[in-house]
């Protein structure tokens, strides 16, 4: 730690911010590694971990394993869970069910169950909804049904035995696998129904290293489509002519520039003649927007958010997300929280360049406006978990956690940021002065006006990014391991730069209609991209998933809204800061009589 600190202070000021970030994606990708050894002797006995039960075509929709009466151990035994494995309901129960290191077990009694006609009725209802379990054995997942129902007939079979094949390489287990097997038939009766459940053991050799075992639960054909490829291609075509479009009006606004700098005087008074459209307010275009102190708030939340994404995105290509349990929204946490500095730091400089005067509630919004968005959804799904019973209710101890977090790392860093950024970036540098009256901004047709750019700014980015939408929502809700997060970082910066790029050339537009309230409209345009994205969730959840229920519905619902809020944030935020850009680079040289 001493190290850290001298070497710390030997770093340039100007590079210490730098120096920061990449200490703490160092800092969080080791801190998200799994410390176990998973190193067994022969013999020794190991731990089968029960996790959920629930509906297959319902994710969220998850129960406690033995709130169905399976065959249950005298005295339950939790594991102990992390931050991220009690947000995403992972329950971890001590199965009965002995299995021990390279040894092979003959069927086995695990117990034999007495169901009661309640506990009958619950096991045919399991089965008719298609529930499935989870089970862990080394962190490795399991999963296997309940029963099965034979619609044709009306007939409910539960399977009552667990048929393990497990391989091993040396001293470490490489895949493990569960068959259920041995149907027996399960009717409604009066009296109690007695039910043998049984398991069996075998061990085999595997060549696979360790690094590698988990790529078994990785579907390559699925992933890693032509269709994925061909996508990132037409993004990347999208980029080039976007790009291609803003170079050009820039090279048409600068004409006077290189004029100037060759000497060309016929192109000079051309130029000078053409004191029309957007060169007719620079008196107006810089005067502060109005609701200042929450556009300053959302772009500062923008500046953290795009932060954010990005070092998440960055420590799962050094890492491995997939295979620890709970880890993507551990580090979503962890950089949402010390990323905390930037959303003050922007967001209190943005503020004070625009003669914000109450920088304390600019910094207490800014603090509290997008968690506590998220935080009430939760609340909400939270308390529709709390009647289910479910296993997505969050426990009150990890609802503290997070309030605690939020408390002692997130508010203190937004804290200092906006006072930082208030005091060092705050100074007005426009280069245009403001007039005091502001100018009537002349009427223009409808196609003009700023709801259609806020209306069509966002069509462009979700083209560029909503195969990948695909592949994600497939991920989330049909049980599947993203993987390929190198894919993904490249359509976030595809989508940086579409968004940009489409956003400026919508300021243009407006500008050049004599409409100096970009502000908003390049906010909003931009930030329109999450519409869209929300619009296709509900697409995709009606006609690509076959989930149901008030309960799930709800879930679904809610994950969307939360995303979406951040998506709309931090677009917004990255459209309106190449808008900034844009707009001082081209009142910079203007001639003003």
């Amino acid at each position: 730690q001493t190290f850290s600190i001298v070497a710390f202070r030997m770093i340039p000021r100007r590079s210490s911010l730098l120096f920061a970030v990449v200490i703490l994606l160092f800092s969080l990708c080791f801190a998200l590694a799994d410390l176990d050894s998973h190193k067994y002797q022969e013999g020794e006995e190991l731990v089968l971990w029960a996790n959920k039960v629930g509906p297959f075509r319902n994710p969220q929709e998850t129960y406690p394993f033995y709130s169905l009466p399976f065959c249950s151990p005298q005295k339950l035994v939790e594991k102990s869970v992390s931050l991220g494995e009690a947000l995403q309901g992972y329950e971890l129960i001590k199965s009965p069910i002995k299995i021990t290191f390279k040894h092979n077990a003959l069927p086995s009694s695990i117990c034999t169950k007495e169901l009661s006609p309640t506990d009958v009725e619950q096991f045919i209802h399991a089965i008719k909804n298609q529930y499935w379990y989870q089970l862990f054995l080394d962190d490795l997942p399991m999963w296997g049904m309940v029963g099965e129902y034979v619609e044709s007939s009306d007939r409910v079979f539960i399977y009552t035995h667990l048929k393990f094949s497990i391989a091993h390489n040396n001293d470490r287990i490489i895949e493990v696998n569960m068959t259920a097997e041995n149907p027996a038939p399960l009717q409604t009766t009066s009296t109690k129904t007695s039910i043998p459940f049984t398991y069996s053991v075998t061990w085999t050799t595997s060549t696979v290293s360790f690094e590698d075992r988990f790529d078994k639960y990785l579907d390559d054909s699925f992933f890693e489509h032509q269709i994925h490829w061909f996508s990132i291609f037409n993004s990347l075509m999208m980029v080039v002519f976007l790009v291609g479009l803003v170079s050009i009006i820039l090279m048409r606004i600068l004409r006077k520039d290189y004029a100037r700098f060759t000497r060309d005087l016929a192109e000079e008074v051309e130029e000078d003649a053409d004191e029309h459209g957007w060169k007719q307010i620079h008196g107006d275009v810089f005067r502060p927007p109005n609701q200042l102190i929450l556009l300053s708030t959302v772009v500062g939340t923008g500046h953290q958010l795009a932060l954010m994404v990005f070092c998440v995105l960055f420590c799962a290509i050094l890492g491995t997300y997939y295979r620890n349990r709970g880890a993507t929204v551990t580090a979503f946490i962890v950089c949402y929280s010390f990323t905390s500095f930037v959303a003050g730091f922007s967001g209190g400089g943005f503020y004070s360049r625009n003669n914000g005067k109450n920088w304390i509630k600019n910094m207490l919004l800014t603090a509290t406006l997008f968690p506590g968005v998220c935080f009430l959804i939760a609340l909400s799904l939270n308390m529709i978990a709390s009647q289910y019973n479910s296993l997505s209710y969050i426990p009150f101890s990890t609802l503290l956690a997070l309030v605690l977090i939020w408390t002692f790392v997130s508010f203190p860093l937004t804290f200092f940021g906006t006072i930082i950024g208030k005091n060092c970036n705050g100074t007005p540098s426009f280069p245009c002065r403001v007039h005091q009256i502001p100018r009537p901004i002349p009427d223009r047709k409808w196609f003009l006006k700023p709801w259609v750019n806020v209306l069509l700014g966002g069509i462009l980015p979700f083209g560029s990014i909503f195969i990948e939408m695909y592949f994600i929502l497939t991920s989330i809700w049909h049980y599947k391991f993203y993987y390929v997060y190198g894919f993904m970082l490249l359509v976030y910066i595809i989508l940086i730069i579409v968004t940009v790029c489409v956003t400026i050339v919508s300021t243009y537009i407006l500008l050049n209609a004599e409409d100096y309230r970009w502000h908003w409209t390049s906010f909003l345009s931009s930030g329109s991209t999450a519409f869209y994205v929300f619009g296709y969730s509900v697409y995709y959840f009606v006609s690509k998933t076959k989930m149901s229920g008030f309960f799930q519905t709800s879930f679904y619902l809610g994950y969307m809204l939360m995303f979406c809020f951040g998506l709309f944030i931090l677009c917004g935020s990255v459209g309106f800061v190449g808008t900034s850009v844009f707009v001082r680079r081209i009142y910079r040289n203007i001639k003003i009589e």
